[in-house]
């Protein structure tokens, strides 16, 4: 048997360095807790990210935390029961203006369309005099508002009061529509690209309305929303998951492949619903810098401030300062 002394010249002159002390624990990652809705797009980028280890190639963990729907979503960011949610611009924007510093993060630029069926003789705005129309959302919902301005600028028509408007959730406008008790319908990206293969189109689109507004290009009106404390807490870990954001979309983007874990939660019953759904999904992903977005981002808040009121956007006249994520970690 080996002296203690012995033992230890033995380590000492070993090649591989041996030591009998004991090594330091190394400290697990730090986790990104994300919202995702049933259904829901975040869903898609987050099975790529699990699925190819990006979360752990960038430095963190994630976790899905499944929510029932928008409501919910704000709620558990609001409580702090989840990291990260895809949110409104404009919501981002009036907390950060009430005082909760809010960083929001582009998430995609594609937004909703005012849908009507193949055969309709609606061809332009005019033409919704005298129609029912369903809107995604309430009153104050952005795209309807847009909808609204561009149809008294270009048409003279004031759809509140020369058009039969019905609020209500997307699944069952796109349901009414299909049936016949709708005109036309303005509904979110996902239920428009569902509604194409069925023989609807689109008679004009949230981005084409920003543009005529004064946006140079198609602009995030969605991103994740973080609250600044989580990007000062965990700095390398939040940077890291909007790396693997960028990563997954690429790979969706880049390679067939990738979609194979998409595919079964997007209750695409069809190859032409799949495509519909997968082709304005990569439309969406966000490519411009940061101060181009933001540049749009204080033209839309003027408009929407002028459209809304301070119902909509609160009290601030403008986008809040740091408002958008820059990677840099500093909240």
């Amino acid at each position: 048997m080996l002296s203690r002394r012995g033992l230890l010249a033995t380590a000492a002159l070993s090649p591989l360095g041996w030591s009998l002390a004991p090594r330091p624990a190394r400290a697990a990652p730090a986790s990104i807790r994300v919202g995702s809705l049933p259904f829901g797009t975040v869903s898609w980028e987050a099975a790529v990210i699990k699925a190819r280890g990006l979360d752990t190639a960038n430095g963190f963990t994630l976790d899905v935390v499944k929510l029932a729907g928008n409501d919910a979503a704000r709620i558990a960011f609001m409580g702090g029961q989840v990291d990260t949610i895809v949110g409104d611009l404009l919501w981002a924007a009036r907390l950060g203006n009430e005082g909760r510093a809010i960083r929001f993060f582009p998430y995609s630029t594609t937004e909703g369309s005012l849908m009507v069926p193949g055969d309709s003789p609606i061809r332009t705005l005019a033409d919704l005099k005298g129609k029912r129309l369903g809107v995604a959302g309430g009153p104050l919902d952005k795209n309807w508002l847009l909808l609204k301005a561009q149809a008294r600028d270009t048409a003279g028509l004031d759809l509140e009061t020369q058009a039969t408007v019905a609020f209500g959730a997307p699944p069952l406008l796109a349901l009414k529509l299909e049936q016949g008790e709708l005109d036309a319908g303005l509904l979110y990206w996902t239920y428009c690209a569902r509604l194409e293969p069925k023989g609807f189109r689109r008679l004009i689109g949230s981005d084409d309305i920003m543009r005529a507004f004064g946006a140079t290009g198609s602009m995030a009106l969605i991103g994740y929303l973080l609250e600044a404390d989580t990007v000062r807490e965990k700095p390398e870990a939040v940077a890291g998951f909007t790396r693997a954001s960028k990563a997954a979309k690429e790979a969706l983007a880049n390679d067939p492949a990738a979609w194979d874990v998409v595919r079964p939660l997007m209750a695409a019953d069809d190859e032409a619903t799949f495509q519909a759904l997968k082709r304005d999904f990569l439309a969406g992903i966000p490519r411009r810098p940061l101060a181009t977005e933001r540049g749009d981002g204080e033209k839309l808040f003027a408009v929407m401030a002028r459209l809304g009121g301070e119902r909509l956007v609160g009290a601030g006249s403008t986008l809040p300062p740091g408002l958008y994520y820059d990677g840099s970690g500093n909240g």
